[in-house]
C-alpha cells in the first residue's frame, strides 16, 4: 500500500511483492538476515538459472531495502541490511524516438477493429500527452473532467505526484472513437471504467505486433514517451515546455534526456579543426 501510493504504480508493489517473497522463504531469520545474504540474493541467479541484469539487480535491492525499512520504522529491526549493500552502475539505454513518418507506418499497421481502435487510440494518447504506459492504462472514465470546451485529465504519474493537465482534443477524440468502437460509448462509462480495456502486457504485445507488421525495430510503449517528447522539441518547444510536458520536476533531468534523445551537438569542432590546420578558414 506505502508503495503503491509513493509511486502511483500497480506493477511496482507486485514486483517488490514476488522478490520479497523469494528471498524471505529462503532465510531462516528475516530479522537477522545479514548483508551478505541479501547481496547474494540480489547479485545472485533467478529461477531461470541466469545472472540478473543490473537494472534488475537494482529492483530487488530496492525491493528489500524498502521491506527492511518499514521493518526499521515499525521497531522490528535495528537497522536496514540493504544499506550496507551497493547498487550496481545502471547502463541507462539510449532513448529513441519515432519520426512522424515511422509513426503513420506505425498507425497504418493497426487493424480496422474494435481493439484495433482502441488501441490506436491509446498509442496517440501516448503521443499527444507523453504519458508513461502505466498512467495511461490508470486512467478512468472520472478522471476526464470537462471545462467549457476544454477536457481535463487527473492521473498519478510515477513518484506519486498527482498531475491536472489539459488533454488534447485530438487525444480525446481518438479515445472516444475506440470505446464507440467496442460499443462503450464515453458518456455511457461508470466513473470507475478504464478508458483503455487491455492489460499492460497485452498492450505490449499488440504494439510489438503492429511495428513488425509495419517494419519497426525496437517499438515498445516507453518508445512513444521518447516520440512526444522529441516531436515537442522538434516543433519549437522549449526545454523547459519539454520538462513541464514530460512532468520532469528539474531543468537538469530534461537537458539530460533530451541530450541522450536527441544526441549532443558539438559547435567548437570546426574551430579546433582549423587551429590544427584541418580545415580552411571562411573567406
Amino acid at each position: 500500500m506505502e508503495v503503491a501510493q509513493r509511486t502511483g504504480s500497480e506493477r511496482t508493489p507486485r514486483e517488490y511483492a514476488r522478490y520479497i517473497e523469494r528471498f524471505l522463504t529462503g532465510v531462516d531469520e528475516p530479522a537477522q538476515a545479514t548483508p551478505p545474504q541479501l547481496h547474494a540474493f540480489a547479485y545472485g541467479p533467478g529461477p531461470s538459472g541466469k545472472l540478473p541484469s543490473s537494472s534488475t539487480v537494482g529492483v530487488r535491492l530496492a525491493a528489500l531495502r524498502g521491506f527492511y525499512d518499514f521493518a526499521r520504522r515499525m521497531g522490528l529491526v535495528e537497522r536496514n541490511p540493504a544499506d550496507d549493500v551497493k547498487r550496481p552502475k545502471a547502463q541507462e539505454p539510449t532513448p529513441r524516438g519515432l519520426s512522424p513518418e515511422e509513426i503513420r507506418l506505425l498507425l497504418d499497421a493497426i487493424p480496422d477493429s474494435p481493439s484495433g481502435a482502441r488501441d490506436a487510440g491509446l498509442i496517440i494518447t501516448a503521443l499527444l500527452t507523453g504519458l508513461r504506459r502505466a498512467e495511461l492504462l490508470a486512467l478512468r472514465a472520472g478522471d476526464l473532467e470537462r471545462r467549457g470546451s476544454s477536457v481535463f485529465y487527473h492521473v498519478r504519474t510515477k513518484g506519486g505526484s498527482l498531475r491536472h493537465r489539459e488533454l488534447p482534443e485530438d487525444a480525446l477524440l481518438a479515445i472516444e472513437r475506440g470505446l464507440e468502437a467496442q460499443g462503450t460509448p464515453l458518456e455511457s462509462l461508470p466513473e470507475d471504467a478504464p478508458l483503455f480495456a487491455i492489460s499492460s502486457h497485452g498492450f505490449y504485445k499488440n504494439l510489438k505486433s503492429y511495428a513488425k507488421r509495419a517494419g519497426l525495430k525496437d517499438v515498445t510503449p516507453h518508445v512513444l514517451r521518447h516520440s512526444a517528447a522529441k516531436l515537442r522539441r522538434d516543433t519549437g518547444a522549449s526545454i523547459e515546455a519539454v520538462g513541464s510536458f514530460l512532468g520532469h520536476r528539474s531543468l537538469h533531468t530534461t537537458s539530460r534526456y533530451l541530450a541522450r534523445l536527441e544526441g549532443e551537438e558539438d559547435p567548437g569542432a570546426a574551430s579546433v579543426a582549423r587551429v590544427l590546420g584541418l580545415r580552411r578558414s571562411e573567406s
